[in-house]
């Protein structure tokens, strides 16, 4: 009986997700999956830790954050079948935080009045194809360029968890003290999972998470769980559920507050994308991205939902990478993801435990896995290699993926217009860039 539920479970998963024909298996898909929650499980805590300086209940934004990312990220695997996790999104939490709430004097409440309007507005620039059209428009030199920045952006942050790198007031970084208990950890998890990864070993970056979490406690880098299961209670998350002010969002120059939201999401989910894409090969023969529209609005309909829930924008999450990297190729991936964000409302005492030593190597190497992407650039044309160089490093340096994609597009217009190449880029093109130039006049 059990034989026979199993192969019409498998039967089920095949025809939803087509897994035979995306090269994948159930197993290969779960263990991405788990990957993928292991390198951006931080969010559960990070989102309410930045939250909470506007008055909202820690715990209150860490259930929103959970229900946030389990619902866009199953519209995710189901309406588009991509292995994309998406979360209430890094730097898009912040500026909530500090400039529209702390900065501005707005309500929380109204603050997230004002995400949920961006988010129909995206829900009306998805359907309307705005958001598939700008995909399509990014020259192929910079779709690559785009994910190799993303690569070398996760690389990034992956030496800043490691404290392989760290601030420097003359030099702004500097190496960190490597005799430190973290670097000593996160080291020696880069070396196993480089080795295990060198070696064909199936779900090595996992492995290498759980054996750094693993070697960081005689360290003191892991602590110990202080228990195993902690029952969710709905009275925690009522204080942010259903509480935003659409009205008193009105009431400010939202016109302003939307945009910004607007402008961060929209292109840090068109880069990562594009990004991960390029590393799968989701992206067709004409680099375009098919069911583009649907991943758009798994995103969109998210931050709708996140706002009533009670959390910032919610994005496409770069992290996904690592769940590529790891084999993953179908939404089963996504839908795997979902299920571990659900289930660590019950086991919130050992997923908090994971620390950052132990994820920042699984974001060095799959940080590698994707700077392959850039030696599709043309590096004899200059007008193509230099907004590819431009849009990789500019990811990293200003910490902003989309911040990058703007570098990009406003330095590749303007070297194919001033050299006389400005027919090989499209008027979308030229048209973006002008307009992130007139956002980078109006915010200085």
């Amino acid at each position: 009986m059990s034989k026979a539920r199993n192969v019409a479970d498998e039967g089920f998963l095949e025809r939803t997700f087509h897994l035979q024909e995306r090269g994948t298996d159930v197993r290969t898909e779960i263990v991405a999956g788990i990957t993928t929650f292991m390198t951006m499980a931080y969010i559960i805590f990070v989102n309410p830790s930045i939250c909470q300086e506007t008055g909202m209940p820690f715990a209150a934004v860490m259930y929103a954050t959970i229900a946030s990312t389990v619902l866009a990220t199953v519209l995710m695997a189901f309406l588009a079948n991509y292995p994309f996790a998406l979360a209430p999104g890094m730097g898009l939490n912040a500026y909530f935080t500090y400039s529209v709430v702390l900065g501005m004097g707005m309500s929380w409440q109204a603050a997230l009045g004002a995400v949920f309007l961006s988010g129909v507005v995206f829900v009306i620039l998805t359907f309307t194809k705005v958001r598939e059209a700008i995909i399509d428009a990014v020259p192929a030199s910079l779709k690559s360029a785009i994910g190799a920045g993303i690569g070398l952006f996760i690389a990034f942050i992956g030496f800043k968890s490691a404290e392989f790198i760290v601030p420097d007031a003359a030099t702004y970084l500097t190496v960190g003290k490597l005799t430190n208990p973290v670097p000593i950890v996160a080291a020696i998890g880069l070396l196993v999972t480089s080795v295990l990864l060198a070696r064909g070993v199936k779900g090595g970056i996992l492995w290498g998470i759980l054996i750094s979490t693993a070697v960081g406690i005689p360290f003191g880098v892991t602590p110990l769980p202080e228990g195993i299961i902690q029952w969710p209670r709905l009275s925690l998350w009522s204080p942010v559920l259903f509480k935003l002010d659409i009205r008193g969002a009105l009431s400010w120059g939202i016109r302003d507050i939307i945009f910004a939201f607007l402008f961060v999401d929209m292109f840090d989910t068109v880069g990562t994308l594009i990004g991960v894409s390029a590393r799968g090969g989701f992206l067709d023969e004409n680099g375009r991205l098919p069911r583009a529209e649907r991943a758009l609005l798994s995103d969109a309909i998210g931050t709708v939902a996140g706002a009533f829930f009670g959390t910032p924008t919610v994005t496409t999450y770069v992290e996904s990478a690592s769940g590529v990297a790891a084999g993953g190729r179908t939404g089963l991936t996504a839908l795997v993801t979902a299920a571990m964000f659900l289930l660590s409302l019950l086991f919130l005492p050992i997923v908090s435990i994971v620390p950052g030593a132990a994820t920042a190597p699984a974001l060095i190497v799959v940080g590698a896995m994707m700077m392959g992407s850039i030696v599709n650039v043309e590096w004899n044309d200059f007008s193509e290699a230099i907004p590819a160089l431009i849009t990789a490093v500019g990811m990293p340096f200003t910490f902003s993926i989309a911040t990058g994609i703007a570098f990009g597009f406003i330095s590749y217009s303007a070297i194919k217009l001033l050299s006389g190449k400005g027919k090989e880029a499209s008027w979308l093109v030229h048209l973006l860039a002008l307009l992130f130039v007139i956002r980078f006049i109006y915010l200085a």
